[in-house]
């Protein structure tokens, strides 16, 4: 299964909360580079919420809509 990047962040809380709000409609989130980003000093790391390809268009319509 690949994975793509549906969503970049720059905390781990912003990156944790889109994927706890993906996984509650339905979708398979994993949270890429979250350690990465913790571990540099002073760097702009993102961190990636990525989908399986399959759920891409579905996650990023999902994402672009205004939350309830």
């Amino acid at each position: 299964m690949k994975l793509v990047t549906a969503y970049k962040a720059f905390t781990s809380i912003d990156a944790q909360m889109m994927a706890s709000r993906l996984e509650a409609a339905g979708f398979h989130p994993f949270v890429a580079d979250e350690y990465t980003a913790a571990n540099i000093v002073g760097g702009a790391v993102s961190i990636r919420v990525q989908v399986p390809e399959s759920e891409f268009a579905e996650v990023r319509t999902f994402i672009d809509s205004p939350a309830e």
